[in-house]
Order: structure tokens, then C-alpha cells, then sequence
């Protein structure tokens, strides 16, 4: 099937970057994406009736609802990267970052990759905006987790590119659950420091080190290309998903040594292990874009962490 044109994209901005790989907007990237649209939407939504709620005072009940909408931001931002890999976007706008000619054409159009660099943006004003209004240390970390998540997403491009090591990918997948990670604690447990918590859970130190493996494990297949079936591991893609295999192992074996504390998490990660092998299958089967399997892990990689921090 033919990929969709692209509207506003001048022939000269395909051929000016020899890196640039299109991906194909299909009926099903729309749909996924008109979902992302009123996640956003639902976002702002949620941050206004917060905001309105809260009993803070004005500077207070603006930090609050900022900080339920960089929540979801944060989350919708890591799910429009899963999408990116998902339907073959990883080098639609080559390694040109992070703002590309007619960007907003192409995320109306609907390309993932030119939306994600977008609610990217967005991410990072409202980590200002809190800041500003909630000069609290927790805040100031998550704004230099931002920055460094934003400078390592322009290094994955690179990764895919074959320019730059797997770990440089690894290392934004980390960073990116890192930021929603950060925000969420200061939600749920306001008086807790981000340290403190990191060191006290172990499950979601566990989390992260399968996130950053999921994210070697991209790194190392390259754009486009299978990890390959295998009985014993060969390739270096082969072994880094093992590793990867192990760490959600790891996950369901420290979230059931801490049950009953975490049953809601214990279950979700107990299927995302059945998750993942469809993923490699996926991967296998189209590496380029293999579709909504790939997104779907992610989402529940992104609800695993959520019900620890909640303790669900």
C-alpha cells in the first residue's frame, strides 16, 4: 500500500537529509492518533477542574493543576514514542531536530514522530511553568530530566540513523519514564523526595532497568531491521533482548515478594511478559512497523508503574 502524501512537505525536504524514511499513514495511525488528540485534550481538561478544586490559593491551585496535566502530558508523550516505532516514523523527519520545516502541517496530517516533537515542547513549558509557580526542588528536577530526555531523543535519531550507540536510546527511554515518574511521586506522595522514593520502591527502580533494557534492545536492532528468531542468542540484538526478557523477570519476581502490597501491578506485569514475546514476533515479523503490539507494551509498561506509585 502506497503511504499517504504528506501535506506542505516541499520535494527538497525529502532529499535534503539522506536519513529521511517516511512512514505510512494509514486509516489505523489516524485512529490511534485522534486517541492521542483527546488524551491531550482530556488533559488540559483535568489540570482546569484540579485548578479549580484546590484549595491552595492561586499560585497553589495553578501548580496543581499544571502538575495533574504535565502527568498526563508526560504519558501521552511516551506513548506517541511507542507509536513512533509502532507504524515505521522513527526517521520520518530524518535526524533533523527538533523542529522541522512545516512540522505543525505534518502533525495535523498525522505523523507521529512531527506530534511527538510537538507535545515534547509542550512537556517542557509546563516543567517552566511549574517552576515558576511551584519553586520546589521536585519540579526543578523533573525540568532537568526534560532537558536531558529531550537531548537524548535527538541522539536516538542518530541510533536509528546507525551513527550512535544503542545505549544513547536506552538511556531516553529511561530518562522519558523518568519525567512522569517524578511528577507522579510528587502527586501521590507530595512530602517524599524523588531520591528517597527511588531508594525505598524497589519495584520501580525494577521497572526503570526493564524500560532502559526495552529501550537497548530497539537501539541494537536498528530502524527497520528483525531481531531475528533464535534458540541460542547471536547477535547482540539476540542478547540484549534476553536481558531485557530477564529484567521483567525480575519485575514479577520483586513485585511478588513485595504482594500484597502491589496487586494490580503484579497482574499487569504478569501479562506484559505474554505482551512482549507478541512484541518480538511483531518486530520479527515487520520490522519496519510492527504496529499496534509495540504501543500496547508500552502502555502497559506505562500502567505497571502508575500502580506502584499508587500502590494499586
Amino acid at each position: 500500500m502506497a503511504s499517504t502524501p504528506r501535506p506542505g512537505v516541499a520535494p527538497e525536504h525529502d532529499t535534503d537529509n539522506k536519513h529521511v524514511v517516511e512512514g505510512e499513514i494509514t486509516w489505523l495511525v489516524r485512529v490511534v492518533g485522534a486517541g492521542i488528540g483527546v488524551l491531550l485534550a482530556l488533559a488540559i481538561v483535568l489540570g482546569v477542574v484540579t485548578a479549580l478544586a484546590s484549595s491552595a490559593g492561586p499560585f497553589g491551585a495553578v501548580a496543581d493543576g499544571l502538575l495533574v496535566a504535565e502527568i498526563v502530558f508526560a504519558a501521552i508523550l511516551i506513548m506517541l514514542g511507542s507509536m513512533v516505532e509502532s507504524y515505521g516514523f522513527g526517521l520520518a523527519l530524518g535526524t533533523h531536530w527538533p523542529y522541522t520545516k512545516n512540522i505543525l502541517l505534518l502533525t495535523l496530517a498525522g505523523d507521529p514522530e512531527a506530534a511527538h516533537r510537538l507535545v515534547a515542547t509542550l512537556v517542557g513549558l509546563v516543567a517552566v511553568a511549574l517552576c515558576v509557580v511551584d519553586p520546589i526542588s521536585q519540579n526543578f528536577v523533573g525540568l532537568g530530566l526534560i532537558v536531558a530526555t529531550a537531548l537524548f531523543g535527538m541522539g536516538t535519531l542518530y541510533v536509528l540513523a546507525g551513527r550512535a550507540p544503542a545505549f544513547v536510546h536506552g538511556t531516553h527511554g529511561l530518562l522519558a519514564y523518568a519525567v512522569f515518574i517524578v511528577y507522579l511521586v510528587e502527586l501521590a506522595h507530595p512530602s517524599t523526595s524523588i531520591l528517597g522514593y527511588l531508594g525505598d520502591v524497589d519495584p520501580i527502580r525494577s521497572i526503570l532497568f526493564a524500560v532502559f533494557m526495552g529501550g537497548m534492545v530497539t537501539g541494537h536492532r536498528g530502524f527497520g531491521q528483525p531481531i531475528g528468531s533464535f534458540v541460542t542468542p547471536q547477535r547482540p540484538a539476540q542478547w540484549v533482548f534476553v536481558v531485557h526478557g530477564l529484567s521483567a523477570l525480575l519485575v514479577i519476581g520483586i513485585l511478588g515478594w513485595t504482594m500484597p502490597a502491589y496487586p494490580v501491578a503484579f497482574l499487569l506485569a504478569v501479562i506484559q511478559t505474554a505482551v512482549g514475546f507478541g512484541v518480538f514476533h511483531a518486530v520479527n515479523f515487520k520490522p519496519k512497523a510492527p504496529g499496534t503490539m509495540v504501543a500496547f507494551h508500552q502502555t502497559m509498561a506505562l500502567l505497571i508503574a502508575t500502580a506502584v506509585i499508587m500502590q494499586w
